[in-house]
């Protein structure tokens, strides 16, 4: 079974390169992100980019900056998951898809909006 943040990180992975809604069925909770992601998006960008020291957000690998939004949308939206766990999927999902580098990438970002968002 796929966990929702990797279902998830693959539908809007695909809405990212394709421009076109993500096609279901998806579980609750990755539903829920894909939703929260796409409704936030501007948000969301904005807050990545404040976060990343000489990076935009469109000139991020597309696996990272989706990675990078799923997260940051659950650290402002979702008080109730802990950053920790946050922080932790994200980066496996960073190393998981993407890179050694991303993954370390990635925790800096979130380490960043983490600290602003939920101090």
């Amino acid at each position: 079974m796929i966990e929702p943040r990797d279902e998830a990180l693959q539908a809007l992975y695909e809405v990212d390169q394709r421009g076109a809604p993500p096609t279901g069925p998806f579980g609750a909770k990755a539903q829920r992100l894909i939703d929260g992601v796409l409704a936030h998006l501007d948000e969301l960008d904005q807050l990545i980019e404040e976060a990343s020291e000489g990076w935009s957000v469109p000139r991020m690998p597309v696996v990272d900056r989706t990675v990078l939004r799923i997260a940051t949308f659950e650290l402002v939206h979702e008080p109730g998951t802990p950053s920790a766990v946050i922080l932790s999927e994200a980066v496996r999902l960073a190393k998981t898809y993407s890179t050694e580098k991303s993954g370390r990438f990635v925790n800096g970002v979130l380490a960043t909006i983490a600290n602003e968002q939920r101090a």
